[in-house]
């Protein structure tokens, strides 16, 4: 199953490119699902359709999917949202607030993240392309399973052998609930899926993000960064798909020279930035952007005659290599400077990488846990870490 992931700045066209590459995936025969993990969703009106909590059927070889995360708690997370909930009621909070509070921050993330494992499990589409909310929030998506593993794997063990003590002991003089078998089987079984779903979101061959971005100097610095952080997450960027673009035509009489100028100026500035990177264009329509007619035509301006199934790079953004008796990790950094990268050694067998407002902790293979970091540099956008076995 492949995955196509598409961000960027809000406002720039997400919705309406993810659709439009949905729709021509659907007509050369790949049983397509188009997914959107924001939550002020606009999948709908680009479709010109409404669409409910489960998957709905839009053309033949195309289904799309608006996550309700109301719906999702009440239909997946039973388990975990009456465990906080009654938590929460234990403490003098009221009805109300305490099922407000049980829905956690992040459960969204979690459920787009479970439905890819569904549907890869499920083998029913070839393709998946998810349309998500602005860069912010999809990095948050997109670095969660290493985050939540990371958590989990320090304290989940543990806190399971604690409750099994705490309910022959705490639970019997005290009101607070404890969490129940269901609650930890719930949590037990986020972490197998994020350990799942980690496989397939850092497979250079299988899953791939698309940056949507309109040639304006603003959304442009707003790109970089976001590749750079996604470069950080071990995600394969390989196509970027600038939006509204004016034609050449706009200037003739006038009132769109200036704005004609300042494009082309930021143009240079998108290649200079990006080459070689697989570049798309897409032209600002002239009519409001809805329902499949105006997607076939900006599938048309931005794939021509290619097939959006292709992926135009194929390398690992992370990868650990060993020369003359010294193991790397060798991470592509795009777009930073030596002294805005800040790394730590957590425990033996974790590094964290702090660049800019995001960090990652990256477990060490079992190679490298009794290693030690005897340096690392930048050579050619890429910041290499060096350790030394005893």
């Amino acid at each position: 199953m492949r995955l196509i992931i598409y961000t960027g700045k809000g406002g720039v066209g997400k919705t309406s490119t993810s659709a439009a590459t949905a729709y021509r995936l659907s007509e050369l025969g790949y049983k397509t699902l188009l997914m959107s993990t924001d939550s002020a969703h606009s999948l709908g009106d680009s479709l010109d359709m409404d669409l409910g909590t489960t998957i709905t059927k839009v053309k033949p070889n195309l289904d799309a999917l608006e996550i309700d995360i109301i719906h999702e708690m009440k239909t997946k997370w039973k388990d975990i949202q009456n465990y906080v909930a009654a938590f929460m009621l234990s403490q003098g909070m009221g009805e109300i607030s305490a099922e407000e509070m049980a829905i956690l921050p992040g459960m969204e993330m979690i459920s787009a993240l479970f439905y890819v494992n569904q549907f890869e499990d499920e083998g029913k589409y070839d393709v998946i392309v998810m349309d998500t909310a602005p860069t912010g929030e999809t990095l948050r998506l997109l670095s969660f399973p290493d985050v939540t593993n990371w958590y989990l794997d320090k304290g989940f063990g543990m806190v399971k052998r604690l409750m099994h003590i705490a309910r022959a002991t705490v639970g019997r003089v005290m009101d607070m609930p404890l969490p129940s078998d269901e609650v930890l089987e719930s949590v037990g079984d986020i972490k197998d899926n994020m350990d799942r779903v980690k496989v397939l979101l850092e497979d250079p061959k299988r899953t791939t993000v698309r940056l949507v971005l309109n040639p304006e100097k603003m959304v442009i610095r707003e790109t970089m960064r976001a590749y750079t952080y996604l470069c950080l997450y071990n995600k394969n960027v390989e196509t970027l798909v600038v939006n509204r673009v004016l034609p050449e035509e706009a200037g003739e009489g006038g009132f769109f020279k200036e704005k004609l100028e300042e494009q082309k100026e930021n143009m240079e500035l998108i290649h200079h930035s990006f080459d070689p990177m697989e570049i798309k264009y897409c032209e600002m329509m002239r009519t409001e952007l809805r329902g499949l007619d105006k997607l076939k035509l900006m599938a048309d301006m931005i794939y021509g005659d290619e097939d959006p199934y292709k992926i135009y790079s194929d390398r690992s953004p992370m990868s650990f290599v060993t020369e003359g008796g010294v193991d790397k990790i060798v991470m592509k950094m795009p777009f930073v400077d030596s002294d805005k990268v800040e790394l730590f050694r957590l425990d033996q067998s974790t590094i964290m990488v702090h660049v800019g407002s995001q960090k990652r902790n990256i477990q060490l293979p079992d190679a490298l846990v009794h290693a030690q970091v005897v340096g690392a540099d930048f050579k050619d956008d890429e910041l290499v870490i060096k350790f030394k076995r005893d």
